[in-house]
């Protein structure tokens, strides 16, 4: 798991570049709200607020990302406030807690933008209970929350703006259809408010005063997850990580007693793992939480070993109420979820191998590069929807082998890509009527891969008979073919030779019962 961190590929060094804008945002937030007299909880605020502002917000432009970021106190404010009032009223607190939740998890079907403002919505809530809030404490709050998404804005926007430069793949459409509660956000919202309310009571019985925590893990175990085999994984690796971050938190935090200034340096540390290690593993990102946490419990003057304990204890109980609400309340299968993002992937193989064609056709506006990164989002996407079938503990021998083998083919097929891609880069690159007639047989093999399950057992279609399906295609000059063939074109050739291959194999495990022990004879 250590070396998983270190050696993960970081294109563009995004995650170094985001880690550290981080820790260089959420910091002066923090200094501006304890130099302006307020008191630690409205710093913590801030601190959580600014940290939630460059965490979450993650439209695909800068102007994008503004609007988000502005909208946050729109939202969280007004959540704040509930939370504060309800404070001395426990089943009120409860209820709305629950809604909160739901709601939370029910935005993120408008997208990052819902998905940003429902984070923030909900950590509002935590943190007043985390705090104890109270109405007479919400114009300090509001003024430390204001400020410090101001601050780290300046720090996002001003000094350190780097905009990305593709939007991040949309969700396909899960089987089912795409309304009420066939959809996957209705669903998982559904669910989030039965692991919230088992975690609710079971939490209760734990500790009158800890409680939150218990809905909180539950919550966060459904962030970034869509079917019930990625949320059970996520849950297990929050727990790993929770336990693990408790024994450091101990080592770490309680000898330091509350210092302000080595907690604040050992925050930042924090800070940095979280950002940096959030896109590769749950796990460390929840040790680096857990520290943190703890390092916050110092400040407070209540840390002590009975409440770290206390901790892994509501933890468990989360994840246990968000493994119940996967499994009998309104399941997403994962193989559902595999299969859409699989297609995804594979439709997007055929547009990267278009694009390359144009553009070694001579086509100006044809360009390969963008369909290449998205092809890149979407196969880290199937990797993650299928990690629950390739986890050590799984015991489910025949589908782990068929996933390694369809992941171990899609890397065969983004590999070619990425080398057709390259070749057509090249300006001296000829065009060549034969990367026309490879390009129709890609084009064959995708659809058969991606035809409805009923067709799938058909054999796929010839050339001829997808060349009368096809689109209008960049038509090359009759010169074309009987040009001397160039170094380039061989090579594209050769790329387009390797995606056929990679997408002929993928027909086995793709086309036949994911219980079915798998033929390696037939892959060979």
């Amino acid at each position: 798991m250590l070396k998983r961190m270190f050696v993960a590929p970081d294109p563009g060094r995004l995650r170094l570049r985001s880690a550290t804008r981080s820790v260089l945002g959420i910091g002066p937030a923090v200094a501006v709200c304890g130099l302006t007299g307020h008191s630690l909880p409205a710093v913590i605020t801030g601190g959580l607020a600014a940290l939630l502002a460059l965490f979450t917000v993650t439209d695909a432009t800068v102007r994008g990302q503004a609007v988000t970021t502005a909208l946050l106190p729109v939202v969280g404010l007004p959540v704040l406030a509930l939370a504060a009032v309800l404070h001395g009223e426990p089943l009120a607190r409860d209820l709305a807690f629950l809604a909160v939740a739901g709601a939370g998890v029910y935005a993120r079907r408008w997208g990052p933008r819902g998905h940003s403002l429902g984070v923030f919505a909900f950590m509002t809530y935590f943190v007043a209970q985390f705090l104890r809030s109270e109405p007479a404490q919400l114009p300090e709050l509001y003024s430390a929350v204001l400020l410090a998404v101001l601050t780290s804005s300046v720090v996002r926007f001003g000094l350190w703006c780097y905009e990305r430069r593709l939007p991040p793949p949309a969700v396909p459409g899960l089987p089912g259809g795409g309304t009420g509660l066939a959809r996957a956000t209705t669903r998982q919202a559904v669910q989030v408010a039965v692991a919230g309310a088992f975690a609710l009571a079971v939490g209760q019985l734990l500790s009158q005063e800890r409680w939150y925590w218990a809905v909180g893990a539950a919550w966060w175990i459904f962030v970034n997850t869509t079917s019930r085999g990625e949320t059970l994984v996520r849950g297990f690796r929050r727990v790993l990580g929770t336990v693990v971050g408790i024994v450091a938190g101990l080592a770490v935090a309680v000898p330091v007693h509350g210092s302000v200034a080595p907690t604040a340096a050992l925050v930042a540390v924090c800070v940095f793992g979280i950002f940096y290690t959030a896109a590769v593993s749950y796990s460390w990102m929840m040790f680096f939480v857990t520290v943190m946490v703890s390092l916050l419990y110092g400040l407070l003057g209540v840390l002590d070993p009975s409440l770290l304990a206390l901790r892994v204890a509501e933890t468990g109980v989360g994840a246990l109420g968000a493994a119940l609400a996967v499994l009998f309340v309104l399941p997403i299968t994962t193989h559902a979820v595999n299969d859409a993002w699989i297609q995804q992937a594979l439709r997007c193989v055929h547009r990267c191998t278009a694009e390359a064609a144009a553009r070694l056709a001579g086509s100006p506006t044809a360009d390969p590069a963008p369909r290449v990164a998205e092809l890149e989002a979407l196969l880290g996407r199937v990797r993650l929807s299928i990690a629950p079938l390739v986890h050590p503990l799984s015991p489910l021998r025949a589908r782990k082998a068929r996933a390694r083998q369809v992941l171990a083919l899609l890397d065969d097929c983004a590999r070619e890509v990425r080398g057709l891609a390259a070749v057509a880069a090249d300006p001296d690159a000829s065009h060549d009527a034969r990367l026309a007639a490879a390009c129709w047989r890609v084009e064959a093999a995708v659809q058969a891969l991606v035809a409805p399950t009923a067709d799938r057992t058909a054999a796929p279609a010839a050339p001829e008979a997808a060349a009368e399906r096809r689109p209008a295609r960049v038509v090359l000059p009759a010169s074309a073919a009987r040009a001397p063939h160039h170094p380039g074109a061989e090579a594209a050739l050769h790329h387009l030779h390797g995606l056929e291959r990679a997408l002929a194999d993928l027909a086995t495990p793709l086309h036949t019962s994911p219980r079915a022990p798998l033929n390696t004879a037939q892959l060979v």
